[in-house]
């Protein structure tokens, strides 16, 4: 193999021409000057399409490469202009390096491998650059993917859900494929122009393909839903429906506590409510034994609800209400939908005459969204594929404190989550 050629391995360059290799031993770092060849001289830098030359530019232009070894390496090039019909003057393009980018394709990709793989000091330390570098080449990376990758191609049973990924109610709305698993989309916000933008990419034609749509009771999600994709199974997520239940519960928790506690009734002398004592101090610690699932509370927590039982027969009852709407989902998947939605009717007539106003507003919801309610009975799918995505994200969240903006974590996400990930460098795996 002769010399020219191991340069062009060892840096991972692409087409490239060897002229000279140099090191810089003032600055410490190994310049590479190459040319481009010339069945791929002169195109267009956006489109790549063969165009005339313009101009030399602004001469010699430099790109951070892999390093080799220990030493910091840069390919070195002319960068000159050429005139292309769709896209004016541009600088042309380069076999090595994205258009308007500072570093070589294998460098590029390296950084978004690691950033996906390891924590943000790592990929930092080991390349050499600011993490915010690092987050301008996840954007140019995952821009490059999603570009020449169809990611809606028989997309047909989706989730939706919406993430906070920063203080001051900050939200991603995150599309998931259910039968790949794989994050399909996402995009900040959390309202209806923003889940909007998501069908506009994907288009009339594929919008009217899908068939099962999972989310929460969100508003915003379901108007949406029913304008773009009006065939489709709208699917109510369980673990959302009994989370209603349980913050009823807690309404009801509070509402036992303060009177316990004789908060109903302020001294108006001290100004506040008396201090809790006796049965009000036992109520504010129930709370977890109220939430939890029976088959999972600890034996002072059974304890704790039988003295429930015992003492505040109103409060226990909304205890049963919880566990008797997520009783009505375990029907479901062991009896079957008809089994479920005739339990659903004797909860709902339970939940009326409960005379507990959390509960008799929980009762009315679950009627406007019980057609929702049914359709998961019947084809079992809920939310918790995607709710496992917003774990990762989460996860992905902190690796990304200190971008600059929303898009860089985006950009994360579909390479993590998206299988959009770039192998390393000289790997063809993924």
């Amino acid at each position: 193999m002769r010399g020219a050629r191991i340069w062009v391995e060892l840096l991972g360059l692409q087409q490239a021409v060897v002229e000279d290799v140099e090191l810089d031993e003032d600055a410490g770092v190994l310049v590479v000057s190459v040319r481009v060849p010339k069945r791929a001289a002169n195109r267009c830098g956006r489109c790549r399409r063969p165009c005339r030359r313009f101009d030399a530019g602004r001469g010699v232009r430099r790109w951070r490469a892999l390093d080799v070894g220990s030493v910091r390496a840069f390919v070195q090039a002319a960068a000159p202009r050429v005139q292309c019909r769709r896209h004016g003057v541009v600088v042309a393009a380069v076999p090595w390096a994205r258009h308007d980018a500072g570093h070589t394709l294998a460098f590029d990709e390296q950084v978004a491998w690691l950033a996906v793989h390891t924590s943000r000091s790592a990929v930092a330390q080991l390349m050499r650059v600011a993490w915010r570098t690092v987050g301008v080449i996840v954007e140019r990376v995952t821009a490059g993917a999603l570009t020449g990758a169809d990611r809606f191609a028989g997309l047909a049973r989706i989730g939706i859900d919406e993430i906070s990924y920063k203080r001051g109610h900050k939200y991603l709305t995150i599309v998931v494929d259910h039968d790949t698993g794989r994050l399909v989309w996402a995009a900040p916000g959390r309202d209806k122009e923003t889940l909007r933008g998501f069908f506009d990419a994907l288009g009339p034609e594929r919008s009217a393909s899908i068939t099962h749509v999972s989310a929460d009771g969100a508003n915003w999600i379901a108007t949406v839903v029913a304008q773009r994709c009006a065939n489709a199974v709208r699917c109510a997520d369980p673990f959302h429906v009994v989370q209603w239940a349980s913050k009823a519960l807690d309404e009801e928790r509070r509402g036992s506590w303060n009177r316990a506690r004789g908060a109903v009734g302020r001294d108006r002398s001290l100004g506040r409510a008396p201090a809790a004592t006796g049965g009000a101090r036992s109520l504010k610690g129930a709370r977890w034994a109220l939430w939890r699932n029976p088959e999972d509370l600890s034996e002072n927590q059974a304890a704790q609800l039988g003295w429930i039982a015992r003492t505040d027969p109103r409060l226990h009852r909304a205890y049963l209400l919880k566990e008797g709407l997520r009783m009505v989902f375990r029907i479901a998947r062991q009896d079957g939908p008809g089994a479920a939605s005739q339990a659903l009717d004797r909860w709902i007539g339970w939940a009326r005459r409960c005379r507990i106003p959390a509960f008799v507003a929980l009762s009315r919801n679950i009627i406007r969204h019980r057609p929702a309610i049914e359709a998961t009975f019947e084809h079992g799918l809920s939310n918790g594929l995607v709710e496992s995505m917003n774990t990762k994200i989460r996860v992905l969240t902190r690796v990304a404190f200190g971008f600059h903006s929303s898009a860089p974590l985006v950009g994360l996400a579909m390479l993590a989550l998206g299988g959009f990930c770039p192998p390393l460098p000289g790997r063809g795996g993924r």
